[in-house]
């Protein structure tokens, strides 16, 4: 158990840089939805705004520090739940609250204004959690972080092509939502192959390490969604809102996370697999979840004709 911190996934310089390109992709093709009408209706709407942005970039970085001082897991695996826990929602969220019959609206300008905060507080939230736990700060100090590389790794990958893809809308509208039609499934299908082809080489290490990273993947992102519903449910808001949040917090960016792993810690074993493991898991209860609550929705909608 102790070796894997230092097991390392292989990842070749070249396969990085179509990694991230991958994402930015992904990035351009979900700003091509978004308008500034939809930071617009958040403004109108404080009280989601402040429950998505405590929810997402406080309460769950919080809470997963104190899950890792409760479990006391490997220092890699602990760096990698901080590392999931400190980025911004996922893209799929937005699909996953539609299926659940959730706010869509919401989570999509949820989704744009969490990733343009997450330049700022992911670098902030790895690194102070991080550096506050010190197994994972011994980790920290091995590979040397620096915050501003981060904060632009995080910039170049997330804000620039939220920027642009916003852009693209605002000019051509029209063209924007024919490009997003084809470009947004096309590029997240795409960033999942090269994470299953990044897996596939490295195989033997993700069956040898996966079972040190199940449980405590699993309670981690059961724990997000929880904290979510829990958060919106004290703060008062609507069913169909709770929901939302709830996928929004359970649904992490852990590609970036992924990106960032490999781009800082050459692929740290411990990191990557939590991640890797997480990507997986999160799609599969985000989707349940949607299901149960989407089958529940109708069962009221039609015990109420």
């Amino acid at each position: 158990m102790q070796q894997l911190d230092k097991v390392t996934i292989n990842f070749n310089n070249e396969s990085l840089w179509v990694l991230n390109i991958a994402l930015a992709i992904v990035m351009f093709g979900v700003a091509l939805n978004i308008t500034t009408n939809d930071f617009k209706s958040l403004l109108k709407q404080p009280k989601l705004v402040l429950v998505g942005i405590l929810s997402q970039f406080v309460v769950l970085p919080l809470a997963t520090y104190a899950l890792v001082l409760i479990i006391k897991p490997q220092p890699s695996i602990a760096l990698g739940m901080m590392m999931v826990a400190a980025c911004p929602g996922g893209n799929i969220s937005n699909f996953m609250t539609h299926l659940a019959k959730g706010n869509t609206a919401l989570s999509v300008s949820l989704t744009a204004f969490a990733t343009f905060i997450a330049i700022i507080m992911t670098p902030f939230n790895f690194e102070f959690y991080g550096n506050l736990y010190e197994p994972t700060a011994q980790i920290l100090k091995t590979v040397e972080l620096d915050a501003f590389e981060l904060v632009k790794v995080v910039l170049l990958i997330l804000g620039i092509p939220l920027v642009l893809g916003m852009l693209v809308r605002w000019k051509f509208p029209e063209q924007a939502l024919t490009i997003a039609k084809y470009l947004k499934p096309f590029s997240i299908v795409f960033f999942v192959a090269l994470v299953i082809i990044a897996l596939a080489n490295n195989i033997e290490v993700f069956n040898s390490y996966v079972k040190y990273v199940l449980w405590i993947g699993i309670t981690h992102n059961i724990i997000a969604i929880a904290l979510g519903f829990g958060l919106a449910t004290v703060f008062g808001l609507s069913f169909v809102n709770r929901k939302t949040i709830a996928i929004e917090t359970g649904i992490q960016n852990s590609g970036l996370g992924l990106l960032l792993i490999f781009t800082f810690f050459n692929g740290l074993g411990g990191m990557a697999i939590l991640a890797a493991f997480w990507g997986i898991w999160h799609i599969v209860s985000g989707l349940l979840l949607a299901l149960f609550w989407s089958r529940k929705s109708l069962l009221q909608k039609d015990n109420s004709c």
